[in-house]
């Protein structure tokens, strides 16, 4: 699926800040994808806003919902930022701690990492390591999860890495 209900629930808080919810397409459009998956991409279009693909004149942080966080365009609890990432909490978390890190700079997703981005991925997993130990799960241990594409059910095309943590996690993850 493209679309989880991760991403209802940020698109649902985006409407209800924007004062728009009830005349939100994009909510219906949601719905939509949730209630009827589709095979093909429903918000990988140019007309698909807020879950647009990248283009040339995106702004800072591409046209996802985690772009606009970046941009703070949508607010976040945030843990940590630097001039190359975020750390914020999941506003759907599966676990009691459960958290993203992302990169500033818009890379869709892990296959879409080149190797000069080498430096920048590590730098995601130092961060979620920091992230993780300020949030006590150092000791006890947690999990690092980095979905990509449709069979890794990856919801936003935006790399992302999520730290879950706080309660033992089960195996297999899917």
């Amino acid at each position: 699926k493209v679309l989880n209900f991760t991403t209802l629930l940020y698109t649902i808080k985006f409407e209800l800040q924007m004062g728009t919810l009830l005349k939100s397409t994009r909510l219906l459009a949601a719905a939509r994808c949730l209630l009827f998956p589709s095979p093909a991409p429903l918000f990988d279009g140019p007309s698909s806003p807020p879950f647009r693909a990248m283009s040339g004149d995106a702004p800072k942080g591409g046209n996802t919902i985690f772009g606009k966080i970046i941009r703070k365009e949508i607010p976040a609890t945030v843990l940590y930022e630097d001039e190359q990432c975020l750390a914020f909490d999941d506003v759907n978390p599966q676990a009691p701690v459960h958290f993203l890190v992302i990169p500033i700079k818009f890379i869709s997703g892990i296959s879409a990492a080149g190797d000069e981005d080498a430096p920048l991925l590590g730098h995601l997993l130092s961060v979620a390591r920091r992230v993780a130990k300020d949030k006590g799960l150092a000791e006890g241990g947690y999990r690092v999860v980095i979905n990509d594409g449709a069979n890794g059910c990856q919801s936003v095309h935006h790399l992302h890495i999520h730290v879950m943590g706080g309660r033992q996690m089960s195996w297999p993850p899917g």
